[in-house]
């Protein structure tokens, strides 16, 4: 299934399901759940579908002797679930409309968690009588024929996708709220694709819905893919959450991905469930802001807290008879630490953070120093605003990174402000590009300049192929510009046509610029394909610049600015002229068939002289 086809797929799946929402009066926190379970149970039912077959095969060739096996043994084995006939997606959707389909759907699910201890208490059931009324019973129906449109052919990937698209839209169509459970998916992108979690263990101590371990997993299966590498996939992911109804989530997001794993409900503040301290070889979240109601009596014994500080206590009032609770000022810092300290000695971390978290005073700055004088802060990346669903605070994204061989500690700070694509007037997002080009510049960091030579390859290749398609397209534009009727009725229908040719043509034109563009930004950067500052981009700074800055770690302050006369970003800009470029181009294609056309005239004129 292509990029387009899986958009359209995901955008028609949504519109159904939603419009049926609409028309419920539902609102979206009563129908994530329920929608999220059905497209587990169709994405089971697929997978289950595949190997009954090879189910029933063994069943006949090992039938009385002492090879012979239960179904459920077997089932589990290929497809990682079985499914008794009445939990099957076929069997609910033939059910007649007068059965109670809102029950039938929690049988199945009970039947599946029975077979499948990991989602024990997991799957939902009773919601879907929640969206049954007095009058109006078709509900949970509808709802099983809209995602019966899911073909049967597509792969754990696409269902993968498939789901956290709509976890995506109910966190917009939720608010503050649905923004607790969802980071958006080119961010997350952009922190596996720094860290790199090829192999290994994933921890992710405020892990949501699973996000950063559906993304971790895609990027394994592409690297596999660029290396030619067939080993099966060595990725083990473990999930604190401490909200149930998102542990669910992130229990089914794993099983629609094909993931192993354990996801506990958790307080990561007060709670361990992995004994966490040195454990992991990967840490991934994108963990709350800013929460000042911590207990400083509970944590600040903890190893995996106090190894650089902990935050100074205030004294709150509980509200108790008048005793007071010693809390955190701030539990950004105990984040940090927490990350900092679940490592493996060679291990890797990434995190989402405010920005205030940079520049922090008091306790938070002793902390800090503590932090870049150990050499575990690699990167400090400032990202765009306006890129999280539900909020607009600015962030700014923490690497680290342990068992770096440099002698001095060092750190490398990105500015990426700049650099995104607006996806609405409220929303700003990261392309593909965009993802790989910033990964780019951490590569080149740490020497990896191979990788930014196959970048440039990659970017040349679909340039030159859109060209190619660019060229072909605009040679049909110009024979069907010939064979232009005369009648009416075919003149409609050729204005049509040509219409629809020529934007082809504009959509592969654009393209073959849009890379044409990242090449030119990637060379203009760094031209000899090494790493180097770049102003208004990225700096590495070394401990005394560190130091004299206070230990700040916000990247303004180290990578300089670049004056912008006309207000536009530098994506803008590029957009703009590639846009005016196209309209000279074809303003010049229509100046010299107006010249030949004139110069005919004229030779007609002289001939009948």
């Amino acid at each position: 299934m292509t990029a387009e086809q899986l958009k359209e797929l995901e955008d028609r799946l949504w519109q159904a399901a939603d419009k049926l929402r609409v028309d419920s009066g539902l609102k979206a926190s009563e129908y994530a759940t329920p929608i999220l379970g059905l497209i587990f149970l169709r994405f089971a039912s697929l997978r289950y579908d595949k190997v009954k077959k090879e189910i029933e095969k063994e069943m006949s060739t090992h039938k009385n002797s002492r090879m012979q096996r239960q179904r459920h043994e077997i089932a589990i084995e290929k497809c990682g679930f079985y499914l008794p006939p009445e939990a099957e997606y076929e069997y609910l959707l033939n059910l007649p409309e007068k059965e109670d389909i809102a029950k039938a759907i929690k049988v199945a699910m009970e039947k599946i968690e029975l077979y499948k201890p990991e989602l024990t208490d997991s799957l939902p059931k009773d919601e879907y009588f929640k969206l049954v009324k007095p009058d109006d019973r078709s509900l949970p129906k509808s709802l099983l024929k809209t995602f019966a449109d899911i073909p049967d052919d597509v792969t754990g990937d696409v269902f993968g996708k498939v789901y956290e698209y709509f976890l995506a839209e109910f966190a917009l169509a939720e608010g503050q709220g649905g923004g607790e459970f969802f980071t958006p998916t080119s961010v997350v992108k952009l922190m596996v694709e720094i860290i790199e979690p090829y192999h290994g263990t994933i921890f992710d101590p405020a892990c949501g819905s699973g996000g950063m371990f559906v993304q971790s997993s895609y990027f394994v299966d592409r690297r596999r893919e660029e290396l030619h590498d067939t080993d099966t996939k060595d990725l083990m992911v473990y999930g604190a959450e401490r909200t149930p109804e998102t542990v669910k989530l992130a229990r089914m997001n794993l099983a629609v991905n094909g993931l192993r794993g354990e996801i506990r409900p958790a307080n990561s503040y007060y709670e361990d469930p992995f004994g966490s301290y040195g454990h992991f070889d990967y840490v991934m979240a994108n963990p709350p802001f800013n929460v000042n109601d911590v207990n400083l009596d509970k944590v600040k014994g903890q190893r995996r807290f106090n190894e650089y500080g902990i935050p100074q206590n205030k004294t709150k009032n509980s509200g108790n008879k008048g005793k007071n609770t010693n809390t955190i000022p701030n539990a950004n810092y105990l984040w940090i630490s927490l990350f900092a300290t679940s490592l493996k000695p060679k291990g890797r971390a990434a995190l989402v953070m405010a920005n205030s978290a940079s520049d922090a005073r008091n306790s938070e700055a002793e902390i800090r120093r503590n932090l870049v004088q150990s050499g575990v802060i690699d990167c400090m990346l400032s990202l765009p605003k306006n890129m999280f669903y539900t909020v607009t605070l600015p962030a700014t994204l923490w690497f680290f990174e342990k068992g770096k061989k440099s002698r001095e500690p060092k750190v490398l700070f990105i500015d990426a402000r700049s650099i995104f694509r607006q996806v609405n007037r409220a929303l700003r997002e990261f392309t593909e590009e965009h993802i790989q080009n910033i990964a780019t510049i951490v590569r080149l960091y740490r020497g990896e300049t191979e990788r930014f030579t196959d970048l440039l390859k990659k970017y040349k290749k679909q340039a030159t192929d859109f060209e190619k398609q660019a060229a072909a397209q605009g040679k049909t534009v110009e024979k069907l510009k010939k064979s232009k009727p005369g009648s009416e009725k075919d003149l409609r229908r050729w204005e049509k046509e040509m219409e629809a040719t020529e934007r082809e043509y504009r959509v592969l034109h654009d393209k073959k610029l849009y890379y044409e563009d990242h090449i030119q930004w990637l060379q203009e950067r760094f031209p000899n394909g090494v790493y180097e500052d770049v102003i208004g981009l990225c700096k590495v700074a070394t401990l005394t610049e560190i130091e004299e800055q206070d230990w700040s770690m916000n990247p303004g302050r180290y990578v300089g600015v670049v004056v912008e006369e006309d207000g536009l970003t530098e994506e803008e800009f590029r957009r703009e002229m590639m846009e005016r470029k196209l309209k000279l181009d074809n303003l010049d294609m229509e100046a010299c068939k107006l010249i030949k056309s004139i110069n005919n005239s004229f030779k007609i004129l002289i001939e009948n002289a």
